[in-house]
């Protein structure tokens, strides 16, 4: 793996790189300290003036991953081209894109088993982006019969189930090298099947 040297400007941020590095590699428990401070090229006291624990750090690393996370869904919602149906689709899109794009963001937000409340401002982080489905949601419900219209909030969490389930399983990691079929395909099949079901795609 290739090492962070530290040598000027904003060491806060150089360790929160260099701990990305590591738990793409190592995983979020697999790597201390000491070896952070080592691979940025500072004394391992350097560390703790920035913060008090590992976890801390990934907290982090996890706080500026939903950060991104959150405006790239902003970003795909509010397209909104051609309609809210295809907004919301890209919404899912930018899923895939984002575990792609920053694994160790991705890894550092839902695999590290630190909880959400642990502060304020990393919970929300965390709401922001699932606020962008939930409005996605609001808006799409307005389509479907009242007596048949699911609460928004569960609309939103099928969508991000279905959404995070394609992600773990076939973006993720080795299993993601044996799916037979293309994430992209999975999901946006996945959302139609979904959706049709509401009645806010005509059957095929």
């Amino acid at each position: 793996m290739q090492k962070r040297r530290y040598h000027h400007g904003n060491l806060r941020q150089t360790l929160v790189d260099t701990a990305l590095l590591l738990i793409e590699t190592k995983g979020p428990t697999g790597f201390t300290l000491s070896e952070v401070a080592k691979n940025a090229g500072v004394a391992p006291a350097a560390v703790y003036h920035h913060f008090e624990s590992r976890n801390d750090l990934i907290a982090e690393a996890a706080l500026q991953g939903f950060n991104i996370f959150a405006e790239r869904m902003e970003k795909a919602y509010n397209g909104r081209q051609p309609n809210a149906l295809h907004a919301f689709k890209a919404a899912g899109q930018s899923y895939l894109d984002f575990t792609r794009a920053h694994r160790g963001h991705y890894i550092a937000m839902f695999e590290s088993g630190l909880s959400l409340q642990r502060s304020p401002e990393l919970n929300h982080a965390a709401m922001d982006a699932q606020n962008v489905l939930h409005a996605a949601a609001v808006e799409l419900s307005k389509k479907i019969p009242l007596e048949k219209r699911p609460p928004p909030q569960m609309f939103a969490a099928h969508i991000w189930a279905l959404s995070h389930g394609v992600v773990e399983l076939f973006v993720r990691g080795t299993p993601g090298e044996c799916s037979p079929f293309p994430a992209e395909q999975l999901l946006e099949r996945g959302m139609g099947i979904y959706l049709r079901g509401l009645g806010l795609i005509a059957p095929d």
